[in-house]
């Protein structure tokens, strides 16, 4: 049974509205703490916001209920010939600022808390991004690392078949995620262009470049977290030259950003993955790391052939570093962690993962001065390019490497000075980013809510 917290509004402002919104959100939603510590932490943060704008102090309590929440079921067939069943979902949040925009994510401990959570992120995440898009978020309980080629095919097919009668261009797009990457939706569109009878390369972003899919889309959330952190960086009088970095996770996020780091002569000192962690103090080998996981190798295997490499079993952010990039999943950066960066000199963290530092952590690092990158804004780089993939398909046009790094850069560095200037202006402290993301954000949806009236 759920702690009763309808009372525990102390740290929030004194507005009543706010006192009220997250009174509803316990009511309704009992169980769903990732969703709550989300929902509190933004209403932590508009508290000035509203009184600076108290007109859109009744658009509140509407963004943190999403339009709508679609639940299903996925039968399918596996190679033993014997029916299962997973659950799916797709939470289409807000769409205030234009079609509902926000990634599939395959995995066991996919629920509706966890889709809820990522897609009010969502929401904050693509409004940063100066672009016309609303937020949503969806995926299935299921563990893709278990299942045969066929088996994923058919299961993307048959989640395909459910969601064709939610998704289009202009009302929903779909992109990949964790356990989502161009092959699947790949499969997915495929699925969806056979029910739907055309061709829409606009339903879903992330697609392989033989169907539309943009250049740069496989890199762009780990190089927007890189071009985030620069700017972070950039604004202590430091730059990633010559620093040592750690990085968590080596999926398709955590690789891209090694090499965006390597590139700007950083050093990535250490990384890991579900099955372990290793120490490199001269610096991971990215691309012999890359050959390794894709020959389905752990960085324990990695470790194995490099001298200089210690592999371990615990948390890589034990490592002494001026820059942590946790690009893993939620949750793992706690207060040990957070006090061993902190106790190590880490000047930056910035979040290429969604929600993988703790509301207890982020206190942690903020009282010893670490600069923090809220993965809201942090790791909006992977939309950006969604969107621009969506540019590109209206057009029917293909864009160049080198162009989409260029406006994926330039999307970032703005976004930068959104959050800066909000965390100025409502928090007094240009340093606060994860509060001035929530106040930049939620300004930009605000203002569109309100012009769209009571919807």
């Amino acid at each position: 049974m759920a702690r009763d917290r309808t009372d525990d509004t102390d740290d929030l402002p004194g507005d009543a509205t706010l006192r009220e919104v997250w009174r509803d959100v316990l009511r309704r939603d009992p169980h769903q703490e990732l969703f709550h510590a989300d929902v509190r932490a933004v209403l932590r943060s508009i508290g000035p916001v509203l009184l600076e704008h108290p007109g859109y102090t009744d658009v509140v309590g509407r963004l943190c209920e999403p339009e709508r929440v679609i639940v299903f079921r996925v039968p399918w067939v596996d190679d033993a010939g014997r029916v299962r069943v997973h659950r799916g979902f797709r939470v289409q949040f807000n769409s205030a600022l234009g079609p509902y925009k926000g990634g599939l994510r395959f995995a066991p401990s996919v629920d509706l808390d966890v889709v809820k959570f990522l897609g009010f992120e969502q929401v904050f995440k693509n409004a940063l991004t100066g672009q016309d898009i609303g937020g949503g978020k969806g995926g299935a309980d299921v563990d893709p690392k278990t299942l045969s080629a066929g088996e994923l095919m058919r299961f993307c097919q048959s989640f395909a078949t459910e969601m064709v009668q939610h998704v289009g261009a202009a009302l929903d797009v779909p992109a990949g995620d964790m356990g989502v990457g161009p092959r699947e939706i790949g499969w997915i569109y495929g699925q969806h262009q056979r029910l739907a009878g055309h061709h829409e390369p606009g339903v879903l972003t992330g697609k392989p470049a033989a169907l539309g899919g943009s250049a740069l889309r496989p890199e762009a959330t780990g190089y927007g977290t890189v071009y985030f952190t620069q700017r972070m960086l950039a604004e202590q009088g430091h730059d990633l030259d010559g620093a040592r970095v750690v990085v968590s996770g080596s999926g398709n996020v955590a690789l891209h950003a090694m090499d965006k780091v390597v590139a700007s002569g950083g050093t990535v000192v250490g990384c890991s993955d579900s099955r372990g962690a290793v120490a490199e103090p001269d610096g991971v080998d990215v691309a012999a790391l890359r050959e390794v996981k894709e020959q389905g190798g752990s960085v324990a295997d990695y470790a194995e052939k490099r001298s200089g490499a210690t592999p371990g079993e615990g948390s890589p952010f034990t490592v002494e570093c001026d820059v942590a990039l946790p690009c893993a999943t939620q949750g793992e950066i706690g207060p040990d962690e957070a006090r061993a960066l902190a106790d190590h000199g880490c000047r930056v963290v910035a979040e290429g993962a969604n929600g993988p530092v703790t509301p207890e952590a982020r206190a942690i690092l903020r009282e010893a001065g670490v600069g923090f990158g809220p993965g809201k804004a942090a790791n909006a780089g992977g939309v950006a390019v969604s969107a621009l993939e969506m540019q590109q398909a209206a057009g029917r046009e293909r864009w160049s490497a080198d162009e989409v790094d260029e406006r994926l850069s330039t999307i970032m560095s703005e976004a930068f000075d959104r959050v800066r200037d909000a965390a100025e202006r409502y928090h007094g402290d240009p340093t606060d980013l994860e509060n001035g993301a929530n106040a930049a954000a939620f300004l930009r949806v605000a203002e569109a809510m309100t012009a769209l009236g009571v919807v």
